[in-house]
């Protein structure tokens, strides 16, 4: 288990810059009107992959954890209560899960787009929300000491 959650720590770094830079660059060429390159869809891909393997790497573990006898010994009620346990189990958990469809969804809306234009828009806001979710639900405390 340790490894699982050292892995997660580590590649969450890698998930955060990338999804930082993804969606900063789709806004400024957005906002700079360019054209949608090659090389665009490659960023938005690789962060999709990425944050989608972050993803699996925290559900893994989340199941390995002590999390779900937490849940069986306290039940729900007593999980709620407590504002660390309620958001390690519930929501960090929930809040990546849907930054990760709002990437998804980005990601698959922008293929339809024809214009470059639109193309940015499209992975500027979903992108930016899940960047705001995922860096409103980050454990701050944990992940920089």
């Amino acid at each position: 288990m340790d490894m699982i959650k050292i892995l997660h720590s580590y590649w969450a770094y890698l998930a955060v810059l990338i999804l930082i830079f993804a969606a900063i660059n789709a806004l400024i060429k957005f906002i700079g009107k360019k054209e949608f390159h090659a090389k665009d869809f490659r960023i938005s891909l690789f962060t999709l992959i990425v944050m989608h393997i972050q993803l699996l790497i925290g559900v893994v573990l989340f199941f390995v954890s002590d999390y779900i006898s937490l849940i069986s010994d306290m039940g729900m009620g007593a999980i709620m209560k407590d504002s660390t346990l309620r958001s390690n189990i519930i929501e960090h958990p929930l809040t990546m899960i849907i930054a990760v469809v709002l990437i998804t969804i980005g990601y698959s809306k922008q293929k339809k787009k024809l214009t470059s234009n639109s193309k940015f828009k499209t992975i500027a806001i979903f992108y930016m929300l899940a960047l705001l979710l995922v860096l409103a639900k980050i454990p701050w405390n944990l992940w920089l000491s």
